[in-house]
């Protein structure tokens, strides 16, 4: 293939799981990433702040972003009054979560995976009557920390269900960093989304990437200096680093439309951010990287 399409998802993933930093560094990350010619960014979650506090602030963040007019933003919700907030503040794309896992859906939104998918099918005729469109994220896809394996046609059949229900988009979650090529292979043979979500936990991230690509698939998640990780998911820090994905793509022959250097200085601000050095290797390694 000749290009792919990256979602920025530091905003949102990338800062939830480190202290809280204030709404004004939040925006300034947005707005930077905004200008690096990335067309998706996952900007806010609309969440409870006992749940999530680093969300807390998502109404007031969103209101200050300087929106630039070729950048999609998205927001991510937990529950049908999460969507309904997302609506009311302008959001027209809308990412919901349920776990492939009974026990990580149980810690991360209090319910079943059941019970999860039943809210979706309410929630999916409120989201299309407002004009928005709603992606549902299978969390833990490629396997759980609390369950292990993750059986594919589990995966498959939320799927169907959700589908079935008028979902408009699918992505899979690597939420503890658990999948490798041979886990990614073997779920996309019997289940294809439209976007994947890769931890780097356990430093296979690029590798699952590029196997994704062979297989197909051509949008990603990333987030920049790969900051992220999921709070009710011990050890599952480190997302992808997104400026690693574009190096790696560019050196490749694949467009991204992203502007690696403005990319580099956005990580380098969401490293000042969270003042601590983030696992990205590009940042590590330094300006050389910026030609390849």
């Amino acid at each position: 293939m000749s290009t792919v399409s990256i979602r920025e998802v530091a905003p949102r993933d990338g800062l939830q799981n480190e202290d809280p930093v204030p709404a004004d560094a939040k925006v300034r990350l947005i707005d930077a990433l905004s200008e690096t010619g990335v067309r998706r960014i996952e900007a806010v979650s609309f969440v409870h702040p006992r749940a999530i506090p680093q969300m807390a602030d998502a109404d007031e963040v969103w209101s200050r972003v300087h929106r630039h007019p070729d950048v999609r933003y998205s927001a991510l919700i937990p529950n049908t009054r999460g969507a309904q907030r997302a609506i009311a503040a302008g959001f027209r794309e809308i990412e919901v979560v349920v776990s492939a896992s009974d026990t990580h859906n149980r810690r991360n939104l209090k319910r079943s995976t059941e019970e999860s998918l039943d809210d979706i099918a309410q929630l999916i005729p409120l989201v299309h009557d407002a004009g928005a469109t709603l992606e549902v994220i299978v969390a833990t896809s490629f396997g759980c920390p609390y369950e292990g394996d993750i059986d594919p046609d589990r995966v498959a059949g939320i799927v169907a269900r959700v589908r079935a229900d008028g979902a408009d988009r699918i992505a899979f979650g690597d939420t503890t960093g658990m999948g490798t090529p041979r886990r990614v292979r073997d779920l996309l043979s019997a289940v294809r989304p439209d976007l994947l979500h890769f931890h780097n936990t356990r430093g296979t991230g690029l590798a699952n990437i590029l196997t994704a690509l062979e297989l197909g698939i051509t949008e990603f998640d990333a987030s920049a200096g790969g900051l992220g990780g999921c709070p009710y998911a011990p050890g599952a820090s480190g997302n992808v680093a997104t400026e690693e994905v574009v190096h790696m793509l560019h050196d490749m022959g694949v467009d991204t439309g992203i502007d690696l250097d403005r990319l580099i200085e956005a990580a380098e601000l969401a490293e000042k951010i969270v003042g601590r050095p983030l696992p990205s290797g590009v940042l590590r390694a330094g300006p050389r990287t910026r030609t390849v």
